[in-house]
């Protein structure tokens, strides 16, 4: 009998071996994933790399590049990720070095002088100029930050705010906010990414110091929108104006706060901001426009390149449509996508394919990678990447698509798109902003189709008939679909149980994930299933919840929230309310700072001492300086005692948290363990030593 020898390990090698080898052709789709992992990875540093580390990294790059060629075929891959990664890296470190601009360091009131070069509205609706070119009373030129942004109130009206116009205003100035909570939304980072390195308000009038130059600060594109948006208002009056300026210029000025909740309520908001659905609609349309009237006639049709023509003119109207809408950065990204597609027609190739989203990714990734953490860019190529599998699994099944009318066949696709897009973007959405819309598919299915169909045609039927005046017939048009997508969202955010809160989930799930859902997508047989597993292992980690906080207490100690068994109880009914609003979103409660209020069971708001036990914590939050006569009789053994003022000795045996301890931490959350200890964190221990937290 005949024995032969056998190495289990050779198995698993080959086996590998022949996966890899099925990726061959289209190894192109990893190339943006490696390198979103190296820019994730580097946002998540404790610290910012070394000079020496730095070097390792461009070493690695470098080294892999010139070895490449050299390598065995097996063994290339695993080197290009390792290289990939390590770009990511670097990519991402070479763009907050170019950025980098100072950051104020105190609190400031007094003159601003500035050019404004952003024109919007905060959450709560209050006009906001950013300011750039800024001189701040009193303060030295290398403190001086590159970008400040002022909210305004009060008696205004004395200047017609415009980009490229200088003013002057006396304000106040903060450096942009830490976190509310430890593991927040860090907003210092977003706003490293854009130079601003101050944010306040103004209750003074804003004056004039300057007037504009023509071309400054794009003024001419600026006064053509708001023309267009006065047009369009004064041809449509109330929020169906609104509604129409918002998706065409990108002002939402005109739309009302309720009717804002509604679109929000309803997950029906996405329509207002001009991204990837606008883009894609505009573009799409007229593409085709421009095909069916060159097809008009056969003579030039015959002999004429129509479609790499078409292209040409849609890429043109979706540069317009950017430079018109403001060119924000979810503009910027839809905008770079329509153009990578275009530009495949153009060199004869693949317009939708995933090599075309991976196209997209890549350059965006590459210009902006700190797109990779907010939430428009995830949503964004979340429906694309859902969109093209999707409609390629479709492709496939040739029986089904027969068995549809082709004059059917435009809304059923619209319709494919709303639940598709709907169903890969609900994750996003819940961890990013705490709640889901349970009627959201069913208000999307309802509202969506009509952007498509009727909205974006009339808006580009307006735009032709513009200049002969005619365009109130393509506002017209619109009109009908505008009042009935308003009306679904009116209808759809009344309904019971219409927002459902979500639990901020922990930081790895997302990712996870992500990567899983990516993965069962790109990867080419068997191992696909290794990204269900990591898809289902996310859910699960998201379904269990996460450990949220015990007791959270804001970086100036004027508020503080223990979670009781109704919900976090609030310390003050009205103080810290934006840290208060996270914390709840976070927690997954939708009530407000009152209800946290009333579940503490304080009867008076002004009371200078607040007492609360809960889940083994007893706390005391002492308020003003009169709260600090209470300190030395109730600072106990065992006790978290927290000052909104600043004692002059550290009486007793409590943990005390006062004003100064939290300006060295910032925010603190504390949780209780099993055998009674508890876990304290903050934001300083979390946000580590980044350019952005200094």
């Amino acid at each position: 009998m005949l024995t032969f020898p056998f190495n289990a390990s050779v198995m698993p090698l080959s086996a590998l071996r022949g996966a890899i080898a099925l990726q061959r052709g289209h190894m192109f789709l990893f190339v943006p994933v490696c390198l979103a992992l190296g820019i994730g990875a580097y946002f998540a540093l404790p610290r910012e790399p070394a000079a020496a580390e730095w070097a390792l990294l461009v070493i690695v790059v470098a080294g892999v590049l010139g070895l490449l060629r050299f390598m065995a075929e097996d063994m290339a891959p695993f080197a290009l990720v390792v290289m990939l990664v390590c770009a990511g890296m670097l990519v991402a470190g070479l763009r907050v070095y170019l950025v980098s601009a100072p950051v104020l360091p105190f609190r400031f009131y007094g003159a601003i002088e500035g050019r404004i070069v952003k024109i919007d509205r905060s959450a709560s609706d209050a006009l906001r100029l950013t300011l750039d070119r800024v001189i701040l009373e009193g303060v030295e030129a290398s403190q001086m930050p590159a970008r400040v942004r002022v909210s305004l109130h009060g008696d205004q009206g004395y200047v017609d705010p415009a980009p490229g116009l200088r003013v002057m205003l006396t304000g106040h100035l903060s450096p942009p906010p830490a976190p509310s909570e430890p593991g927040g939304f860090d907003f210092r980072r977003l706003a490293w990414f854009e130079q601003l390195g101050a944010v306040g308000y103004t209750r003074s009038p804003v004056l004039a110091r300057a007037p504009p130059q023509d071309g400054a600060a794009g003024l001419r594109i600026h006064r053509l929108r708001m023309q267009i948006s006065a047009a369009v208002q004064d041809r449509l009056p109330g929020d169906a104006g609104g509604f129409a300026s918002a998706i065409l210029t990108g002002d939402r000025s005109a739309i009302s706060q309720p009717r804002l909740e509604d679109l929000r309520r309803s997950n029906l908001a996405h329509l207002l901001a001009i991204s990837g659905l606008h883009m894609g609609l505009l573009t799409g349309f007229v593409f085709t426009l421009l095909r069916l009237l060159m097809a008009l006639v056969p003579w030039f049709a015959l002999r004429a390149p129509t479609r790499k023509l078409a292209a040409l003119g849609a890429l043109g109207a979706g540069a317009f449509y950017l430079a018109l809408s403001g060119g924000n950065v979810a503009t910027e990204r839809a905008f770079i996508m329509v153009a990578v597609m275009f530009c495949a027609i153009l060199l004869d190739r693949r317009a939708i394919s995933l090599r075309s989203v991976a196209m997209a990714a890549l350059v965006i990734l590459v210009l902006r990678p700190e797109a990779l953490v907010q939430a428009g860019f995830q949503m964004s190529f979340a429906a694309t990447i859902a969109l093209v599998a999707v409609f390629r699994a479709l492709s496939a099944e040739r029986e089904w698509r027969r068995s549809i009318p082709r004059w059917l066949w435009p809304v059923v696709s619209v319709i494919i798109c709303s639940m598709v897009a709907g169903i890969a973007t609900a994750p996003v959405s819940a961890a990013s902003f705490n709640r889901l819309a349970e009627y959201g598919l069913i208000a999307n299915l309802a509202a969506v189709p009509l952007m498509g169909l009727v909205i974006m045609p009339a808006a580009v039927l307006a735009a032709l008939l513009a200049p002969f005046g005619l365009d109130w017939i393509g506002l017209r048009v619109m009109e009908p679909a505008i009042l009935w997508i308003l009306r679904v969202a009116e209808t759809v955010s009344g309904f019971d149980g219409a927002v459902m809160p979500v639990v901020q989930p922990a930081p790895w799930v997302l990712p996870v994930l992500a990567l899983g859902g990516i993965w069962i997508v790109i990867w080419r047989g068997r191992g696909a299933w290794l990204g269900a597993g990591a898809v289902a292992l996310a859910l699960l980690g998201w379904v269990q919840g996460s450990d949220r906080p015990d007791l959270l207490i804001a970086h100036d100690g004027v508020v503080l929230g223990l979670m009781g068994e109704g919900g976090r109880m609030i310390s003050r009914d009205r103080a810290g309310s934006f840290a208060v609003q996270s914390w709840l979103q976070a927690d997954g409660d939708l009530g407000t700072q009152a209800d946290g209020f009333a579940r503490a069971g304080l009867a008076d708001s002004r009371s200078p001492l607040v007492q609360m036990h809960r889940n083994g914590l007893d706390v005391v939050h002492l308020l003003g300086q009169r709260g600090l006569d209470y300190l030395p009789d109730l600072c106990r053994d065992g006790r978290i005692v927290v000052t909104s003022a600043q004692p002059d000795t550290r009486p007793g045996t409590c943990l005390l948290i006062t004003p100064r301890d939290l300006r060295a931490s910032g925010a603190i959350a504390i949780s209780m363990q099993g055998g009674g200890g508890i876990v304290t964190r903050s934001v300083a221990d979390t946000g580590g030593a980044r350019p952005w937290t200094q």
